[in-house]
């Protein structure tokens, strides 16, 4: 890992202005929060006093000395696990996760992680974000396979943090669903909280009880008990997609948690596949498009339909 890094700003301006809106102009590769996190722990001096809080008052002249520690260790483990990388440059790399694969450590999963993986495959990504999922934006439920993006520094953690927080990321999912939802195309609002009767899990709740959540659809095929579905979560809820389709009376295949307690296809996960990932790379204005095709297992379940329907 590297070592403390040491940067000493002037503040020039005429007037004054917060020291923590000051450093976020000065140090763009820092969130403000990890700013005001140092801020906090004492690392940064004012004329060589240590900072009282993040809305302190600097004006012109005033010497303002950052310490930056070098990124925690996580004391997470790297190993050797296959990845299948479907794009990777100096700032990120994106993944395209099996089912079955926990995408960070957890009670019960202490290793074999996506997290583990990528970690053993570029140990330098320990510490990025400063919290113990190295690199983690975004993220995918245990059987729900396809494409995630992780970030390899502190300026594209930022940049792609603030593309899934403002929402122009655009994240495309495949689903088998039981039936039919109730218009062949639609979006869908209901908040989301956790399930008051099974912690756990999670549940369409009121405005006052849980998170906005919002998610459009459309058909691809339809088949005399089931229909393929694109979806496109716009907001990031835990089992947003899952619970939307639930609440629409057509349940994804093979969700024991949501859906019908046995499988009406053969198939020992959900059928839920991040297929497409529209995204702006780090110095880049263009979005670039990323593809990961069903895998094997689902392209048998969706032929099984197929044939049988």
């Amino acid at each position: 890992m590297s070592s403390e890094r040491v940067e000493t700003f002037y503040f020039g301006e005429e007037g004054s202005e917060r020291l923590d809106k000051f450093l976020v102009t000065c140090l763009p590769e820092f969130s403000r929060a990890r700013l005001q996190g140092l801020i906090a722990d004492g690392f940064v001096l004012v004329n060589q006093v240590p900072a009282k809080k993040s809305g302190q008052l600097i004006e012109t002249g005033f010497e303002i000395q950052v310490r930056i520690p070098p990124s925690a260790p996580s004391g997470l483990i790297g190993e050797n696990i296959p990845l299948d990388i479907v794009f990777e440059n100096d700032d990120l790399i994106v993944v395209n996760k099996p089912a079955g694969m926990v995408v960070h450590p957890a009670a019960g999963h202490s290793s074999g992680t996506l997290v583990n993986a990528v970690l053993g495959y570029d140990p330098d990504l320990e510490g990025i974000g400063g919290e113990e999922r190295p690199g983690l934006v975004h993220r995918l439920d245990k059987e729900t396979s396809g494409l995630i993006v992780l970030a390899k520094n502190e300026q594209a953690h930022n940049w792609l943090q603030d593309q899934f927080r403002l929402r122009t990321v655009e994240k495309t999912y495949l689903a088998l669903v039981d039936g039919k939802p109730p218009t062949p195309a639609g979006r869908v609002e209901a908040h989301i909280g956790r399930d008051p009767n099974h912690r756990k899990k999670m549940a369409i709740v009121s405005e006052k009880k849980g998170r906005e959540a919002v998610s459009e659809y459309k058909t691809l095929e339809s088949f005399k008990n089931h229909t393929l579905l694109e979806f496109h979560p716009l907001t990031g809820r835990t089992h947003q997609i899952r619970l939307h389709c639930a609440f629409l009376g057509c349940p994804i295949v093979g969700d024991s948690v949501y859906g019908k307690k046995n499988p009406t296809v053969e198939m020992n996960r959900h059928f839920l596949h991040a297929y497409q990932l529209k995204i702006i790379l780090p110095n880049e204005k263009t979005p670039r498009t990323f593809e990961a095709e069903l895998p094997d297992e689902l392209k048998s379940a969706l032929e099984e339909v197929k044939r049988y329907e």
